[in-house]
């Protein structure tokens, strides 16, 4: 049974995290448990010079996390470091050159998981509680599979882990994201223009499905490369049988076009993810060319990450974090919390090699109309569709 339980987030912040090291934190020192935090992700285990650094270890408590679930972002900060895979730029500046040679993957390369092993025995920590999306994920599979304890908890506005219905973060994003979209109604109406907004969703258009659900507008995703001129010719529809003379349509980060291949730019990170061009913005251009209208774009990618969490991901959080502390009571590892036909489980980490969970197109899409599907719904989970 564990006595001392690190936690650390990694990737992008959503609204929950902090619902979830509060509820771990309360749970866990109510059992007699020590809780430590671990600041920046990843790097907090590639970076530390002992277990005194304040610059990336915080001790844990009831008072120091009693009113961090009432914001949004991560009171632990987060990094994109993955510990296989560190640059020469990204290795910690007091390792020494001479013993590098023998964590070496490539001439760029590094994977310093000796070493993360090593802080965790300095730290104490006997289990290690990690929330993430697919690329923290990725590596907390790689620590299990060297033997150390972990739990998972899955994050991520895209909602495209594999092995769950459900990440935190997301319900969030679609109530956001709903409502930007009303609010610009008005200056899409004001103008009689086409509104186009882009969303989050590299590889997966749930997020861009779901907002579309709810917001009953039309929505491209990754899964699904669209026919532009089609597209054209339905927002026109849209717009001429809207009294308002307006039309709105959701797109994906990821999404395409036949004949479009998807622009990058930047630096990769370290998980090879460059941020991708625009799609909005060049939709534009392509859609007042065939048409002659004028568009508003509207990029709603970081704001729906920030704030506070609505009420379902402040629910999933802290029921996450205590199924977590149940497994870890019961001498369970390597395993991440998610949800299954509807029910609370525990699940398999998921293999990184399958890649992310994607919409199921034949289900929930719509290809003719571009818009999401409404019917069929008896049998289905109350808010997404079953991964068994």
């Amino acid at each position: 049974m564990s006595k001392k339980i690190g936690i650390l987030t990694g990737g992008g912040d959503v609204p929950g995290l902090n619902s979830v090291i509060k509820a771990v934190v309360y749970r866990a020192t109510e059992q007699g448990k020590e809780v430590v935090g671990i600041r920046k992700g990843w790097q907090g285990l590639t970076h530390m010079r002992g277990a005194d650094d304040e610059t990336y270890i915080w001790p844990l408590d009831r008072e120091n996390t009693r009113t961090i679930d009432r914001t949004g972002g991560t009171a632990l900060h987060s990094s994109r470091t993955n510990p296989s895979r560190m640059s020469a730029k990204s290795l910690p500046d007091f390792m020494e050159k001479s013993g590098l040679e023998s964590y070496r993957k490539s001439e760029d390369s590094w994977d310093i998981t000796p070493m993360v092993l090593d802080n965790l025995e300095k730290l104490g920590v006997d289990t290690l509680i990690t929330i993430g999306g697919d690329d923290t994920l990725s590596y907390s599979a790689r620590l299990h599979s060297e033997g150390f304890p972990v739990i998972a908890i899955p994050k991520t506005m895209d909602n495209d882990v594999r092995n769950t219905e459900y990440c935190i973060g997301f319900a969030t994003a679609i109530t956001r994201a709903k409502d930007a979209i009303n609010r610009q109604r008005t200056t899409v109406g004001s103008h009689e223009r086409v509104g186009i907004f882009r969303i989050f969703g590299r590889d997966a258009g749930f997020t861009s499905l779901y907002t579309s659900y709810v917001s009953a507008t039309r929505c491209l995703i990754p899964e699904v490369s669209f026919d532009l001129d089609k597209l054209c010719s339905l927002l026109v529809e849209d717009r001429n049988n809207n009294p308002s003379n307006y039309s709105i349509v959701v797109i994906s980060e990821g999404a395409s076009w036949k004949g479009y291949e998807v622009q990058t730019y930047g630096e990769a990170d370290a998980y090879g993810h460059k941020k991708k061009v625009n799609i909005g913005e060049s939709l534009s251009q392509e859609f007042k060319n065939r048409t002659g209208l004028e568009t508003v774009v509207s990029d709603l990618t970081y704001d729906l990450r920030s704030g506070e969490p609505d009420a379902v991901d402040h629910m999933v959080a802290i029921t996450y974090a205590n199924i977590a502390i149940d497994m870890l009571n019961d001498g369970v590892s390597g395993k991440m919390m998610g949800i299954q036909d509807g029910k609370y489980a525990a699940v398999e980490i998921p293999d990184p090699k399958l890649g992310p969970r994607t919409v199921d197109v034949d289900r929930l899409y719509n290809v003719d109309r571009y818009r999401p599907r409404y019917n069929n719904k008896v049998g289905a989970p109350m808010l997404l569709e079953s991964v068994v």
